[in-house]
């Protein structure tokens, strides 16, 4: 079993690691806070979406159930982005939209639809269902799109089910948003007067969120980090035996919160029905395959003295590092599918590069020490003291 103080030393050690990651990830939380916009337009409220990059904007008008509207969505100059609200229900399909796209002129305009049929092939400009007392428009700056409307609230209700979108268009024709990933996700149900806002999927989204962060922490971190300890910390006479508890601490750290984000994954998996990110499972199946191996091959180690010990200490390394290098590159391509905030990508791969840079640094003091030392061994087989000097 680890010694409480060696759990507390390796779980000080990976903390910095997890704050900056989370750091990373929050950056952009605050951008809807500082956002400007042309006209000397100004909103009382503002929400920072989930998804897509989006952040929505507005200015809630009691007296006559209105309010001013400015949606931001991140785009190329080839794209396009929607928002609107659904009158009846939550999801796309009835929704009443604004639709900000460009022509191959670079001429920014509005489309207004109603998304009667999602399998419908082009959009037809048609009016909404609900007041839209000022045209709406739209910019087009610093690879974004901003829609302005303002909007009568249907029912005189100001909790309204909320949709967004963000797709591609070519020479000027809206085409089909992908039905993967975050496109999958845009939907919020939004009270206009107290700004809070509850996403259709947010249970989801939040536990896609939580799978990512459990398996970037416990397969992504705590794992490759307690190889560290394991391949390092050893070589110095004063770690031990500290550095196999650090090392265990963290690796049992590791693979707990690992399960946990893979069990969640199995779960989010069977409730996407017909929608399946191959790859991404079968490496993370194969990656909880494997950990389990090296779990219960631990109850089997041979003695130091065992002459099978060597073997499975081949075994044992090959498993652990084809674990770790499964794990990082299952991590990218669960950030490819999730889409998160820039922030976060960024933060998981500032960790990466920390602990390699540390790992590089270890390799070249630790080999020096092992070479220094075989050399002292061999100096004293051969009758001297290290120096040349017979004893």
């Amino acid at each position: 079993m680890a010694r409480p103080g060696h759990c507390r030393a390796a779980a000080s050690a990976w903390l910095p690691l997890l704050v900056l990651l989370l750091a990373a990830g929050s950056v952009t939380a605050q951008t809807c806070l500082s956002a400007t916009f042309t006209g000397g337009r100004t909103y009382l409220k503002c929400n920072q979406l989930p998804v897509l990059g989006a952040s929505l904007h507005w200015t809630y008008h009691a007296e006559n159930g209105t309010a001013d509207i400015a949606f931001r969505a991140q785009s190329g100059s080839s794209g396009w982005v929607g928002w609107g609200i659904n009158p009846t229900t939550q999801g796309m399909q009835g929704s009443n939209v604004f639709v900000a796209s460009q022509d191959a002129s670079g001429v920014v305009s509005v489309l207004t639809t109603i998304l009667e049929d999602k399998r419908a092939p082009t959009l037809t400009n048609v009016p909404l269902t609900f007041p839209v007392p000022v045209p709406a428009s739209a910019e087009y700056a610093d690879n974004a799109y901003t829609i302005y409307a303002t909007v009568g609230l249907p029912n005189n209700s100001t909790s309204q089910n909320t949709v967004w979108q963000a797709g591609q268009s070519s020479g000027g024709t809206i085409l089909p948003h992908p039905t993967t990933g975050q496109n999958m996700l845009g939907v919020q149900n939004l009270d206009f007067l107290s700004g809070t806002g509850t996403a259709g999927s947010n249970s989801r989204l939040h536990r896609r969120n939580l799978h990512g962060v459990l398996n970037a922490v416990g397969w992504g971190i705590l794992i490759p980090m307690g190889a560290m300890i394991a391949r390092y910390l050893r070589v110095f006479e004063a770690a031990d035996p500290a550095w196999f508890y650090a090392h265990i601490a963290c690796q049992i750290s590791g693979y707990a919160l690992g399960v946990g984000g893979w069990g969640l994954g199995l779960k989010l998996g069977s409730e996407s029905v017909g929608l399946t990110y191959q790859p991404h499972r079968n490496i993370g199946i194969a990656i909880f395959a494997l950990a389990t191996l090296q779990v219960f091959a631990l109850f089997l180690r041979p003695d130091k003295k065992n002459k099978y010990r060597v073997y499975w200490n081949v075994y044992h390394h090959s498993v652990g590092y084809s674990v770790i290098i499964l794990a990082i590159v299952n991590i990218f391509k669960g950030l490819n599918i999730l889409k998160p905030a820039t922030g976060w990508k960024t933060g998981y791969i500032v960790v990466i590069a920390i602990l390699g840079a540390i790992a590089l640094v270890l390799e070249a003091i630790t080999w020096a020490i092992v070479l220094r030392r075989r050399k002292r061994n061999q100096s004293y087989g051969n009758g001297t003291n290290g120096t040349g000097l017979q004893l």
